[in-house]
């Protein structure tokens, strides 16, 4: 019994416009997150103060990172998707054709 994919993979016209907006969000993850580790480092005491609701640097900063990365996923997904439909469109226009 072989276990396949149901639709048989080609090449993705998409993957280049995936691939900038990939590495532009994850540059820019990457600068936020070393901007947390760089107070951790440099500063920890500014991690103990309190920001808001009785919660400290840390502790805002840390859900801030989570969070972050969620939205930056669902627009990840968003505009790939936007791509792949326009490319798909694209294509069957010129197949029509």
């Amino acid at each position: 019994m072989f276990h396949e994919p149901a639709i048989q993979g080609g090449k993705d016209p998409a993957s280049p416009y995936k691939t900038k907006i990939g590495a532009r969000m994850f540059l820019g993850y990457a600068l936020i997150y070393a901007i947390f580790v760089a107070i951790n480092v440099t500063r920890p005491n500014w991690m103990k103060a309190i920001v808001c609701w009785g919660l400290n640097l840390a502790v805002v900063y840390g859900f801030f990172l989570i969070v972050f990365a969620l939205v930056l996923a669902l627009i990840y997904n968003h505009l790939c998707s936007t791509k792949e439909a326009e490319l798909s469109e694209t294509n069957t226009e010129r197949k029509d054709a």
